[in-house]
């Protein structure tokens, strides 16, 4: 649904002002390969954050199921 939503967005930006509907084709994969690292790094630190999580409940999860 969001997809179609994006999609119907874009083409009324290209029915009122065709030049930036283009550009924003351009721009767009651009933009999401520069901040690809981010998000990259952003899910490693929040698998460790889990890890830790689960290592640091463990004990009590074990003593919870005797």
């Amino acid at each position: 649904m969001k997809t179609l939503l994006v999609i119907i967005l874009w083409c009324i930006l290209f029915v009122l002002c065709w030049p930036l509907a283009l550009a924003l084709v351009f721009i767009f994969p651009i933009v999401w390969l520069l901040l690809l690292p981010f998000r990259i790094v952003g899910l490693t630190l929040e698998l460790v954050f889990k890890f830790i999580g689960a290592v640091l409940m463990f004990p009590f999860k074990v003593v919870r199921g005797l």
